[in-house]
This record gives structure tokens, sequence and C-alpha cells, in this order.
């Protein structure tokens, strides 16, 4: 299975404008699976009475360009849902079957829990013979929450994460493929955001092993997933029969 992740430089708060910069610098690429930033249409923004998705147009916009491409496409946008603002991960099929994860740790440092409802529940897709856990930026931080129970054989990160903390998102993306045995995408944003933090180019693919498995074209970050490898490497390493049994209150 081939992903491909969008370094994306937001336009802030402008939706339009994001969607037409995504259309154009996805023209020429092919894949099972595109991956947008969180919050691709806004950036990641706590003005969400302003910014929010009231007509679902993030959504739509995914959709169509999931029809378009004949993959899935995957990204965060600000929603408002019954009288609750949620940053909302959305996994959209080409046929416009759509599954969604509502971020469940919110970045209280720059003050998200005051704004946004935490989400209630874990959420593994499964696609093309893949089951695919859905976590967005902070999540990263909290490893009981993305525990791999043997039910999942991949896991997307989709964030906004300022190089001031860059070496804690790349360090811990590769610690969660390492400890759960499992495929991990991680997808950072470019740019300078309208609170003028700087993002660098950041985003990686890790094998179970650790070992870096993506590529980069241009403003591309490609990795193709094999499920017959990381089935033969948890074969011959049961790390995961060794887990610890727990249960997590949400």
């Amino acid at each position: 299975m081939r992903i491909a992740g969008l370094n994306l430089d937001i336009v802030w708060k402008n939706k339009d404008k994001n969607f037409q910069l995504i259309e154009d610098q996805l023209k020429n690429t092919q894949a099972d699976i595109f991956l947008l930033p969180e919050m691709f249409s806004t950036g990641f923004c706590m003005d969400a009475a302003e910014v929010s998705d009231r007509n679902k147009e993030s959504l739509e916009f995914l959709k169509k360009m999931a029809k378009e491409k004949n993959a899935a496409f995957c990204g965060s946008a600000p929603v408002e849902d019954e009288g609750n603002f949620y940053n909302r991960m959305y996994f959209v099929q080409p046929d416009g079957e759509t599954v969604f994860y509502d971020k469940r740790h919110l970045f209280s440092f720059s003050g998200e829990d005051k704004v946004y409802t935490p989400g209630n529940k874990r959420v593994i897709v499964n696609y093309k013979g893949f089951r695919i856990l859905l976590q967005v930026c902070y999540d990263l931080r909290f490893p009981v929450f993305a525990r791999n129970n043997d039910d999942y054989d991949a896991v997307l990160y989709i964030a906004n994460w300022p190089e001031k903390r860059v070496g804690a998102w790349e360090h811990l993306l590769k610690a969660r493929a390492i400890e759960n045995l499992s495929f991990v995408f991680g997808l950072n944003r470019i740019g300078t955001d309208g609170n003028s933090l700087f993002y660098q180019e950041s985003s990686h693919c890790f094998f179970a092993d650790g070992k870096e498995i993506s590529q980069k074209n241009g403003n591309m970050v490609l990795a193709e997933l094999n499920r017959d490898e990381l089935n033969d490497f948890r074969q011959h390493f049961q790390f995961l029969n060794d887990r610890d049994q727990f249960s997590i209150e949400l």
C-alpha cells in the first residue's frame, strides 16, 4: 500500500486557498492513501467559532478529492457538532464512506482544551487489508492510548508540531513504531502559521524496527507499506505477546 503525505504550508484561516493548494500539489501524484496535516484547511487555530466547518466544507473537499484520485484521503479540520467544537480527523474512501476520529489529547499548552472537546474513543479503520489507527499530533506523547493490542498494523499521525519541539516529534514517532511493531507515518505541516510559529519539514514513515522507509520527492513524503513484510517481522519477533494487559478509561 502506497501512502503519500503532503508537506503543506497551510494558509492561515483560508480554506479556499488551502483546498486549491492541495489540489494543485497532488495533481501528479498517485497513492492508495493521501495524508494531509492537522487542521489542513485553516492551520492549528483556536478561533473555533470563526473557522469551524459548519457546512462540512473540509469533509466535502476530502470526498471530492477521494473520488477524483480514486484513493483514500485523511486529514483533520475544526468542526462544530451539536454545540461543541472538535479537532476531527477524517478518513474518506473513494466511494465516500467516511470514518472520523476526534482528537483525544488536547494541547493544553496552547489552550486547545479550553476551546475544543476531547474525543471519547479510539478509532481503527480497515482499508486495503490494513488495520489503521488514527491519531492527531499531541496524541503522540501518550503511548498508552496508542498501545497495540494486536488490533492494528499502521498508525497515521497528522500534526502541527513546531520546529522548537521537533526532536520530540521525530523520536516519539520512531518509538511508537518499535514498541507497537507497526508502521508509523507521521505527517507534519511546514511553513509559518498565524501565531508566527515555524514548522520545519519533519515528516517520516518508520517500519516496526524503527527503520525509516519514507522517501521525499519535492513537497511529498512517500512510503510503501508491505503487509507480508510486517507479518514476517512480527512472527519472528513476537514481542506483542508479552505486553501488559490493561484497559483504558476514556
